[in-house]
């Protein structure tokens, strides 16, 4: 794993942010081996404009909660609300409409890159409390 700590941690928050949002098909790369201006991409989807722009809304609050608050250096696609971009530095943040998350397939075009797993921790909870008969 090439990501540093500070990329790992915002790529977790961003994720889970993403995840309480209901976001789909989060996926988060290491690209540090492969590109020198960031060292991860996350990348989520969301069925319409108005979650897409919620989802951001939400990965944008829950990194400016973090102790070492993060804010995007630029941000893209906002208007359309169906491709948007967060530049942190650290990571890249994609939250794209379904539709262009398949057109675009950056998941291929990224494949030879290691992933950093992310499991949703209310997914976990549920899973937890199901194999313990809760």
């Amino acid at each position: 794993m090439t990501v540093s700590e500070r990329a790992h941690e915002l790529a977790i928050a961003a994720a889970q942010a993403a995840a309480d949002k209901k976001a789909q098909d989060i996926v988060i790369i290491d690209v540090g081996d492969q590109l020198a201006i960031t060292d991860a991409f996350l990348l989520a989807a969301a069925p319409n404009e108005r979650q897409v722009l919620a989802i951001v809304d939400a990965i944008e609050e829950a990194l400016l909660d973090l102790p070492e608050k993060a804010k995007p250096v630029r941000r893209e696609g906002e208007r359309g609300g169906r491709w948007v971009l967060l530049d942190y530095v650290d990571i890249v943040v994609h939250v794209q409409h379904t539709e262009e998350r398949e057109f675009y397939a950056l998941d291929r075009l990224w494949k030879d890159c290691p992933t950093i797993p992310f499991v949703d921790r209310d997914l976990a909870r549920a899973e937890a409390a199901a194999g313990t008969g809760e």
